[in-house]
């Protein structure tokens, strides 16, 4: 499931028990939607939970950056009291491209508001199958959302929250309404004048982003 879905009366594969016969679109034109939801997941390896945003938008790097936001004030910062830096394990394309700038100034903007640094390493491309979100979280919730009609973001949620495994997998998830604008260009100041700190070994993909000191 972990990707951009329509909301509606879609067919979705999968068996999903039910009481009677439920007939859906077997198209998903976008004309036929309630709108989309698009999911994007973080996974606490140490304490094995994952944490769902739903988001309604746009998949950009600000909607990312919010969502590493949202999981550090409502949860990193009480489960992790004395840390001094976030380690974030992420794929190197989509809204957190190792490429793109405006990732970078985001996450820049991010640090600078939460104040702890955080230390990205993005996985080079084709070798995203070994981050473990995606054999440790994201197919047990696909698994869940099997056969299931989106017919609405609150059921997309309900199911989301059910998932969990025989190994104590819990995961929580949050709908986020916010409206992201697309094709946003990155200032020429902060290409100017970065701070990152991008390690010597493949630093195109390690590096870290360093609160700025407040004049």
């Amino acid at each position: 499931m972990l990707k951009k879905e329509f909301i509606g009366n879609f067919y979705r594969d999968g068996k999903f028990y039910c009481t009677e016969t439920v007939k859906v679109y077997d198209h998903d034109f976008s004309t036929f939607s309630n709108g989309v939801v698009i999911p994007h997941g973080i996974y606490d390896v140490k304490l094995n939970e994952g944490y769902i945003t739903l988001g309604t938008s746009k998949d950009t790097s600000e909607f990312c950056c919010d969502c590493i936001k949202e999981w550090w004030e409502n949860y990193g910062k009480e489960n992790y009291l004395k840390a001094n830096s976030i380690l974030v394990l992420a794929d190197g394309g989509g809204s957190n491209s190792s490429r793109h700038y405006i990732f970078k100034e985001d996450l820049q903007k991010l640090v600078n508001e939460i104040g702890i640094e955080i230390r990205m390493a993005h996985y080079p491309p084709y070798t995203s199958k070994y981050n473990p979100i995606e054999h440790r979280l994201f197919c047990h919730v696909t698994s869940a959302c099997k056969g299931a009609v989106f017919s609405s973001i609150d059921v997309v949620k309900s199911l989301i929250d059910k998932t969990s495994t025989s190994t104590g997998l819990k995961v929580f998830s949050t709908i986020k309404d916010k409206v992201y604008a697309t094709a946003r260009k990155v200032s020429e100041n902060f290409k100017k004048n970065m701070k990152i700190v991008f390690d010597d070994y493949l630093g195109k993909w390690n590096y870290r982003v360093i609160p700025e000191m407040k004049t």
